[in-house]
């Protein structure tokens, strides 16, 4: 049996379950994994990654759906995700991405009350027999020194 090391679980697993919105709290914390911060959306990495890379773009209000963006907040959002989706190519090379959204929890939406996209880099053999029988994604560097080389690739 083959050993999984991935220390930054036991924080979700045995921190303090709150109410409130990580992404309404993740810009006002010093730890959130920020990658940037625009006038009306911040972008931060996934703390419990798909792989190495996923990044997540929010705007500061809290609000559901598309249809609640206004248009300031649809125009950053979207410039957002042309620079990091620039900045992960040049920092990981990734040969595509997923990027989206889910609206609503029917959809899969982790916080549904807080409309959110990701960007998903993806490698070609990216997806092995770990997620389709274990349930359990391999992430192969960690979260801050990714972070890092994301935001060195988007200065």
């Amino acid at each position: 049996m083959k050993n999984i090391w991935a220390p930054w679980r036991v924080e979700y697993i045995l921190g303090p379950k709150t109410e409130s919105c990580f992404l309404c709290n993740a810009p006002k914390e010093a730890d959130s994994l920020l990658v940037r911060k625009g006038t009306y959306c911040f972008a931060i990495m996934n703390r419990f990654p798909y792989t190495t890379g996923h990044i997540m773009i929010a705007p500061y209000r809290h609000i559901p759906y598309l249809t609640d963006l206004d248009n300031n907040e649809s125009s950053e959002l979207m410039i957002m995700l042309q620079k990091l989706s620039a900045a992960i190519r040049t920092a990981m090379n990734p040969d595509g991405f997923n990027v989206g959204c889910n609206i609503g929890s029917v959809a899969g939406a982790g916080v549904a009350s807080h409309i959110h996209f990701h960007i998903v880099p993806r490698w070609n053999g990216d997806t092995n027999f770990m997620p389709v029988l274990s349930d359990v994604h391999m992430i192969s560097e960690h979260l801050e020194k990714t972070r890092n080389k994301i935001m060195e690739a988007l200065d």
